[in-house]
């Protein structure tokens, strides 16, 4: 046995393991989003949603092989629901990159989650955390006409995905029971069959380019299956009320990603308002059992 895997096999290191993996799961998701903008003067928004969520579908139907599954009708039915809701959310969410920064998009579509996590709450400290954060979505967008720094048509598509994220966790947990891997193939493939109608709308036939195809490829491995397997890994271990407060800290990420890789600076009042929805989205994961706490901790998110 080598030295590495007794390493790993030690209980400090083994429990170190899950957390790396979740930080790395983030880190992947937010680097492989911003990858996927540089891909915009070459093939748009739609068309960089298509190839990302195209690509992702063949490789988990690779992967996962849904079809050795046996699906009633009436799971078809949910599956096909699930899938063009997951298609919306992320077409919504690459047309909202066009024009705002990813970090700020992050946040925004946050608030589709986060919404779904304060739904039934009924306890006094969960309306300070809707009333922070309808504070950092007052600090984030131009309510007052007096800040020109974001495209309203950008913010609008961005609320859209909050809304499709709220509804693809709503319909994603009638699909639960089914087998994970073949649920998620499928309902990728329905989303591709959702988004690429509108990527070759965009782009037309540059979506099938060789070098565009390749560099799709990149983007669907670093911003889906890389952050979706770390993802696992790290559920399997790490106690889900922990999971969901380290994932609210996903437009931050975001924002230092805009940051380094596409030099998207943010005002000092989007960095508060970040700071004001991150605050809250922790805050209801805390001060909620973990059942209703579960929204938070979806793995597949939709960036």
């Amino acid at each position: 046995m080598s030295s590495l895997t007794l390493a790993l096999r030690t209980p400090r290191i083994a429990a170190i393991l899950p957390y790396l993996a979740l930080i790395g799961g983030m880190v992947s998701l937010s680097a492989g989003t911003s990858f996927a903008k540089t891909l915009y003067p070459m093939v748009g928004p739609a068309g960089t949603a298509a190839l990302r969520v195209g690509l992702s579908a063949l490789f988990l139907l690779l992967v996962f092989r849904p079809w050795r599954s046996a699906f009633t009708r009436s799971d078809l039915r949910a599956l096909a629901i699930y899938g063009g809701v997951m298609g919306l959310m992320n077409l919504s969410f690459y047309m909202a990159l066009n024009t705002i920064p990813l970090g700020v998009a992050l946040a925004i579509e946050f608030m589709g989650p986060l919404s779904v996590a304060l739904f039934n709450s009924r306890r006094l400290i969960h309306f300070v955390w809707v009333g922070l954060a309808i504070l950092g979505l007052g600090l984030l967008l131009p309510l007052d006409g007096s800040v020109a720094t974001l495209d309203p048509v950008g913010c609008a598509y961005a609320a859209a995905a909050a809304v499709f994220w709220a509804g693809y966790i709503v319909f994603g947990k009638r699909v639960s029971h089914l087998p994970s891997g073949a649920t998620v193939a499928i309902g990728m493939s329905v989303a591709a069959m959702t988004v690429v109608p509108f990527g070759i709308a965009g782009a037309g036939l540059a979506l099938f380019d060789p070098r565009i195809l390749v560099l799709g490829l990149v983007v669907a491995l670093v911003s889906s299956a890389l952050p979706y397997t770390l993802d696992m890994i790290a559920l399997r271990h790490i106690p889900k009320r922990t999971f969901g407060v380290a994932v609210s800290g996903d437009p931050a990420i975001g924002a230092l990603a805009g940051l380094f890789v596409l030099g998207e600076h943010l005002s000092t009042l989007q960095w508060l308002a970040i700071a004001a929805i991150i605050t809250a989205s922790v805050g209801a994961v805390l001060t909620s059992p973990s059942d209703e706490a579960q929204p938070l901790q979806d793995p597949a998110a939709p960036a």
